[in-house]
């Protein structure tokens, strides 16, 4: 039997013969809808969202990264004198074994066997003025999920840094063994948000352990009506023209990200996962198949809200290629005609979030109160 598919949806073979799915329904007699209204009163801002964010703007940029052998790599520029180099296993620890220190711009190397066992080793930075940020290898290394990792650690235009070990993104989960399934709960995370449609999920259920609590965030699903913002038939030939103009690789996929935005139902799917995010005590994984299309949308979105400049939003959005071990898996011209049909609609980023996605201001204050350090 031959399932129907989504434009947006990633699929095993990458071919155009399914991916006007959604967007000829639309054609042959879906409703148009204008851009969803944002509730007319924003709910009262959290004390932690009122609460001013501390920022690590000595610090212009870090990394870390665990190299082929086991050692790790601890790269920084600040605007210090010195910078001393803690490892901990925790996110949230304020001290750890002092791995190494550098002057204000400079790096660290830690070699292989320094560092005992462990799921996850965070690395503190913290500089002569008092400042410090703490970063981590992006990746958690699972093999039956190759492109899970952090959404974290990243900088905002305005000096913030995206915390690291809050909030993950990957392809789907359906295949961890019990030991990847540790590496979850070593990590916090307590809250698993899937953006697949009906038919993955009962393909391919997650296999995710006790204590996570699992949520459905249907980017396709139909629950709300087969409505779009704009005329469906008009994004479709605009999609089209600008995918065979790119060279795209895959039209499907060029058709598919500009209907995240105009399709109805998306919105109700993204808002839901990023308010998962703001209300999820703990640290929250949003996953679809490959983690790279519907999730590299998601992705993009937190960190555009977050106020990560876009060349750093392109960049995570391509290190799919990387994680997935598919140097075409995803094309910038994709994400590109998403942000393009955001500004056709709304006219701006913030009309999306308000408009679209019906984020108050006081999501948006609380995510950012939430994941910015």
């Amino acid at each position: 039997m031959t399932t129907t598919r989504f434009p947006y949806e990633e699929s095993a073979v990458r071919i155009p013969r399914t991916v006007l799915a959604l967007a000829t329904a639309a054609v042959l007699g879906a409703t148009a809808a204008g851009p969803l209204a944002a509730p007319a009163t924003a709910a009262p801002v959290r004390a932690a969202a009122q609460a001013a964010v501390q920022t690590s703007a000595s610090f212009t940029a870090a990394r870390a990264t665990a190299n082929a052998d086991g050692s790790y790599l601890i790269s920084w520029a600040s605007n210090t004198s010195q910078v001393t180099v803690t490892a901990a296993t925790d996110a949230a620890a304020t001290t750890g074994v002092t791995v190494g220190t550098g002057g204000g711009t400079g790096s660290v190397t830690v070699p292989a066997g320094t560092l005992p066992g462990a799921a996850r080793w965070y690395f503190r930075l913290t500089a002569a003025d008092g400042s410090a940020l703490t970063v981590a290898e992006r990746s958690l290394g699972l093999a039956d999920a190759h492109n899970f990792r952090d959404a974290g650690g990243y900088r905002t235009t305005d000096g913030h840094w995206v915390r690291t070990g809050v909030v993950y993104r990957s392809g789907k989960l359906s295949a961890l063994t019990a030991a990847e399934q540790q590496v979850l709960t070593d990590e916090g995370i307590t809250l698993d948000v899937d953006l697949r449609n009906a038919a993955e999920r009962s393909d391919d259920p997650d296999a995710i352990p006790a204590g996570v609590t699992y949520q459905v965030a249907d980017v396709v699903s139909l629950a709300h009506g087969l409505k779009f913002h704009k005329d469906a038939a008009a994004t479709l030939v605009k999609a089209l023209a600008a995918g065979l103009f790119s060279g795209s690789s895959d039209l499907g996929q060029s058709i598919g990200y500009p209907f995240m935005v105009n399709f109805v139902g998306a919105d109700y799917a993204f808002h839901d996962a990023l308010t998962a995010v703001e209300h999820n005590p703990g640290a929250t994984v949003f996953h679809c198949t490959a983690g790279k299309d519907r999730t590299g949308w998601t992705n993009a979105v937190l960190l555009t809200l977050l106020g990560v400049p876009r060349a750093t939003v392109e960049a995570d959005f391509l290190a799919s290629n990387t994680y997935t071990g598919d140097p075409e898996a995803v094309e910038l011209s994709w994400l590109d005609a998403a942000f393009d049909e955001v500004n056709a609609i709304y006219g701006s980023f913030d009309g999306y979030l308000h408009q679209g996605l019906k984020l108050t201001d006081a999501d948006i204050a609380a995510l950012k109160a939430k994941l910015l350090v």
